[in-house]
């Protein structure tokens, strides 16, 4: 069955409005075009992410057709899969580089396989794939000028990720995965296969917290890089995540037994807030 172009962004919002839980608040303060491209974009890195999740039906093999598809879709080709006619008219619209979308595949396939992380170097190269390069293809959208943009786009990802990784330990250690490197694990006395709430555990949280907010001041000034009318969209996806390591702090790291977020009205807060800023032109 031939799906059109306006059918499959319909898709994709759908797809973001129910789980996007983060991101798309930012995304309502967009143009239409943008916020249509954003929820392309996010409907392909949710399926992405969603076939590594589901690693006991998912193989490798898979993944090889997942990828194949996506070079296919990149040439204007479709399989059936709702998500390609928007995602293709939105990587043409805003001439987001391939590559982002081949990296993001090698991220997620790696997690079809026990993640264990030697070194934060390690840890880096895996926070680009799923996550710097969502940064990078979204600022295409957002509009930019400057090259060190790119720069910055990356480092907000890595905080993102990072941010993500804290809140999700305990998810993560039932999934077989240890993202947290082996080599802090150690310095801070945590053994990986025994991780319970104990003064050395939150010693090591409280260290990679520090890591993660100096990524996040890292990046801010992306925010006066990108295109005045995204402005704000991303002002709001940055605090919704940088408020959200404050509230793992604030918990005092209990990530083990309950799953620490923000709250829908705090998150809608921060969008009018958001809208407010830009209507004063302090972004």
């Amino acid at each position: 069955m031939t799906i059109t172009v306006s059918e499959s962004y319909a898709y994709c919002r759908d797809i973001s409005r129910r789980r996007a839980k983060n991101f798309y608040y930012s995304f309502v303060l967009l143009k239409d075009a943008q916020r249509d491209a954003m929820c392309a974009i996010y409907a392909f890195m949710r399926y992405c992410d969603d076939l590594s999740d589901d690693a006991g039906s998912t193989t490798m093999e898979t993944m090889r057709q997942w990828r194949a598809d996506l070079d296919n879709a990149l040439r204007g080709e479709f399989t059936d899969h709702p998500v390609w006619p928007a995602f293709h008219d939105a990587v043409m619209k805003y001439k987001i580089p391939h590559q982002y979308f081949h990296d993001m595949i090698d991220g997620v396939s790696s997690d079809l396989a026990p993640q264990v992380m030697n070194t934060f170097d390690d840890l880096y190269k895996y926070c680009y794939r799923v996550a710097s390069v969502v940064g990078l293809t979204i600022i295409h959208v957002f509009g930019f000028e400057d090259k060190k943009a790119l720069e910055l786009a990356e480092k907000c990802g890595i905080a993102f990720q990072l941010t993500n990784i804290l809140r999700d330990v305990q998810e993560d250690i039932g999934l077989g995965r240890v993202y947290l490197p082996a080599e802090d694990l150690s310095r801070f006395g945590v053994a990986p296969a025994k991780i319970t709430y104990t003064p050395e555990f939150i010693a090591l949280m409280r260290f990679e917290a520090e890591r993660a907010r100096a990524y996040y001041n890292e990046s801010m000034p992306l925010i006066k890089m990108v295109h005045p009318d995204s402005r704000a969209s991303l002002w709001a996806m940055i605090q919704i995540y940088y408020r959200l390591l404050g509230r793992i702090e604030e918990k005092e790291f209990r990530v083990l037994d309950q799953r620490v977020r923000l709250s829908t009205p705090e998150k809608a807060l921060l969008v009018i807030e958001a809208g407010a800023r830009k209507l004063l032109h302090a972004l």
